[in-house]
């Protein structure tokens, strides 16, 4: 299996021009920025998931690309190789995720990270994929309210549609985690639901955009996903403090972390992000095959 990790960084300065010359304004959003954890996501898929053989690095262009990657063992994907010019650019996630199947190379067999999620402990082939079928597990929800719930909830009500399949009274949301997928599957669907796509994508995000989980709900309701959850624990600096975090990177009790970002001010920040480099080095003192 291969694994694809899309990655931004809010401080390059060719990134903002282009974000105020196609949006207006300052990128101040949590959702950009850098926490310089990347190299230690790497260092996890290396150490703790082996039987990743190919890593995808799926970036808005040449400038997004740290300097410290090894592009001999880490293929760089642009924006512009696998989503329609007319879309681009975009600063919007969700609008990326619907185009991951088109990879040049990509196996049939892949895990998604967004660039907060983290192997902290050893995994195997069967913790993500089974016969065939991607493992992770799904919660049932009754009410949409907020954004992302909105969002996930019209992935559901997409995939169903796909399959010829009625809206139902609830929906489902896959495990918030790296996600397994199915490349021919994934494929599949978009050649079913290209127009409804075409249709909802935008530069930033709305509440009419679908997620990465329209490509899992297509699983599940196919019976093309092994109920299992996979190993992983959520950590956000709102509820979490900087020294609690450090200590599930340090003595890990779960396979995989999600650090997730929070709006906080820039001196908090920096507290954070210092204690998590600093326990992240502990954990991975030894650079990887990705790394320069």
């Amino acid at each position: 299996m291969d694994a694809v990790i899309t990655y931004v960084n809010g401080q390059d300065p060719v990134w903002q021009a282009e974000y105020a010359s196609a949006v207006g304004g300052d990128a101040l959003s949590k959702r950009y920025r850098d926490w310089g954890t990347l190299r230690y996501l790497l260092r996890g898929i290396e150490r703790h998931i082996p039987s990743v053989e190919n890593v995808f690095l799926l970036v808005s262009g040449e400038s997004q690309v740290p300097s410290w990657i090894n592009r001999s063992t880490v293929r760089v994907v642009a924006h512009d190789e696998i989503i329609p010019r007319h879309f681009l650019p975009t600063f919007n996630s969700t609008t990326i995720e619907m185009y991951l199947h088109r990879i040049p190379g990509l196996s049939e067999e892949f895990l998604y990270f967004n660039d907060d999620m983290f192997p902290v402990m050893d995994c195997v082939h069967d913790d993500f994929f089974n016969s065939g079928k991607a493992v992770i597990g799904f919660a049932r929800h009754l009410f949409a309210g907020g954004k992302y719930k909105k969002r996930v909830r019209n992935s559901d009500r997409m995939a169903r549609k796909a399959l010829g399949k009625r809206p139902g009274l609830f929906f489902v949301r896959p495990q918030h985690t790296c996600s397994p997928m199915l490349r021919s599957e994934s494929e599949k669907l978009y050649s079913l639901c290209e127009e409804d796509i075409s249709g909802v994508v935008s530069r930033l995000r709305t509440t009419r955009n679908f997620n990465q989980y329209l490509f899992l709900d297509y699983l599940y309701y196919q019976g093309k996903t092994v109920k299992g959850k996979i190993s992983n624990k959520h950590l956000s600096p709102a509820v979490h403090g900087p020294g609690t975090i450090a200590a599930n990177i340090l003595t890990p009790t779960t396979k995989l972390l999600c650090i997730n970002d929070v709006n906080m001010s820039d001196a908090d920040f920096e507290i954070y992000r210092e204690s998590v480099v600093k326990a992240f080095g502990s954990h991975f003192p030894s650079k990887s095959r990705f790394e320069l």
